[in-house]
């Protein structure tokens, strides 16, 4: 395992070497991704683009623990996340890491407050202070005055900005966002990218994997992923 530095010296927040992940659909072997090689700093904005199918879904996925590798090797904060059994990884994608996806994926029978709360139960955590919490985040994402409606009651981008308000919850160091304006019109994705940047200036590394172009403007860099691999011509 080679482990390189960032201009500063120091180690990446994440680093990925040979990262592969291999499928076996009927007689064929799909190479999802396929020798990815990829570091992101501390605090950075990355933007992973690519036409759909080109396994980006699947490279951020590794990156947060929701799926094992077939090669290659991860690290983040210094410590291999391939070598983590469950139950290392459960506390890994816990405590590091902030998931945010295309589909919302919230509890439609919850409020956006319970929704938000939900996560830091697992952590042991009073339920006053779950609530003060959720009640917090959702109104930094503009939902102060939506805190007892279900994702029913609320349209498409304030959905996702619950979502956003729930990844955050546990004060992640990583937020993962998978095509997270992906279900939504011009207007409110221009709205949860801002907030994506504004959580990003606060301090977390945001990697976002998305195949709309404009995402792009938002990021601090930007890599192309064709066909499991990282397009030599990298743009910056």
């Amino acid at each position: 395992m080679s482990i390189s530095t960032n201009s500063h010296g120091r180690e990446p927040l994440i680093q990925a070497s040979g990262l592969c992940k291999t499928y076996q659909l009927g007689q064929q072997v799909v190479r999802a991704v396929d020798g990815v090689d990829l570091s992101v700093d501390d605090g950075e904005f990355l933007t992973v683009v690519g036409p759909s199918g080109s396994g980006k879904s699947t490279l951020l996925y590794l990156l947060g623990g929701l799926d094992r590798a077939t090669g290659g090797w991860i690290r983040v904060s210094g410590q291999d996340i391939n070598q983590l059994d469950e139950n290392a990884l459960a506390l890994y994608r816990r405590e590091q890491v902030g998931f945010i996806f295309q589909s919302f994926n919230l509890i439609h029978t919850m409020t956006a407050l319970q929704n938000v709360a939900y996560p830091l139960r697992f952590a042991g955590i009073s339920a006053r202070e779950r609530n003060t919490r959720a009640k917090a985040l959702l109104e930094q994402v503009g939902l102060g005055d939506r805190l007892q409606h279900r994702p029913t009651e609320l349209s498409g981008g304030q959905q996702q900005r619950v979502a956003i308000a729930r990844a955050l919850v546990n004060d992640p160091r990583i937020v993962l966002a998978d095509e997270p304006t992906g279900n939504l019109d011009t207007a409110s994705g221009g709205e949860i990218m801002n907030l994506l940047q504004r959580f990003n200036r606060q301090g977390r590394t945001v990697l976002m994997v998305t195949h709309d172009a404009r995402g792009i403007k938002y990021a601090s860099r930007t890599v192309r992923l064709l066909d499991g691999h990282i397009d030599a011509n990298e743009m910056q």
